[in-house]
């Protein structure tokens, strides 16, 4: 089995790349999907986030509204929920991983907003980022609901330059020029993930 990693920074196309590798029938493990998971009610973050934040839990589920507000400006917060979510989510893309694994799947894609960030990229054989420029991906970031300057500047700060990403990359897949050129780089990648001699590190 080969595993494709999958990143970009906030609004740069990731969501869209993975739909696109879907239909591919590449199965695709989703990190944003997973917290959301975590935080809703029976998720398994929920007691340790209520522990650590107070008054964030709501009809037993994480207000992530609440929760938001809480870490956005706080460092030291935000490290903390971190270390309560990355392990679990770690636990699930294992499981994700182990159980294709079993059943001998070819190639898989983790779709991880802070691959690189969180050193993922050593579970990968080969990671595509997505990518656009600058003025597009304001664009896009600023049309989003409840999204305002300084919460982007702060979502920004917190990922790694873009320029930074497709210097890292394997393949780089530009998003803005309609989904076909999108198509065709994840379509280069998945070919040369499943022909490479194997390169993560479990």
């Amino acid at each position: 089995m080969r595993v494709l990693g999958l990143t970009g920074s906030i609004a740069m196309g990731k969501s869209t790349a993975a739909r696109l590798l879907r239909r591919m029938r590449v199965p695709v493990y989703d990190a944003d999907a997973e917290i959301h998971t975590l935080l809703a009610a029976g998720g398994a973050g929920v007691a340790p986030v209520a522990a650590a934040f107070p008054g964030t839990v709501v009809r037993g589920a994480v207000d992530r509204a609440a929760l938001g507000a809480r870490v956005f400006a706080d460092p030291a917060a935000l490290r903390r929920l971190e270390q309560i979510l990355h392990p679990l989510a770690r636990a699930a893309q294992r499981a994700f991983l182990d159980r294709h694994m079993r059943a001998r799947t070819r190639l898989v894609c983790l779709d991880v907003p802070l691959l690189f960030e969180t050193m993922g990229e050593r579970r990968c054989d080969l990671v595509v980022v997505v990518s656009a420029s600058a003025t597009i991906q304001h664009q896009r970031a600023m049309a989003r609901p409840g999204m305002t300057a300084e919460k982007l500047a702060g979502i920004l700060a917190r990922q790694m330059p873009d320029s930074k990403k497709r210097i890292l990359a394997d393949v780089v897949a530009i998003t803005a020029l309609g989904h076909l050129p999108t198509l065709r780089a994840l379509a280069k990648a998945a070919r040369l993930a499943r022909t490479i001699p194997r390169r993560r590190k479990d």
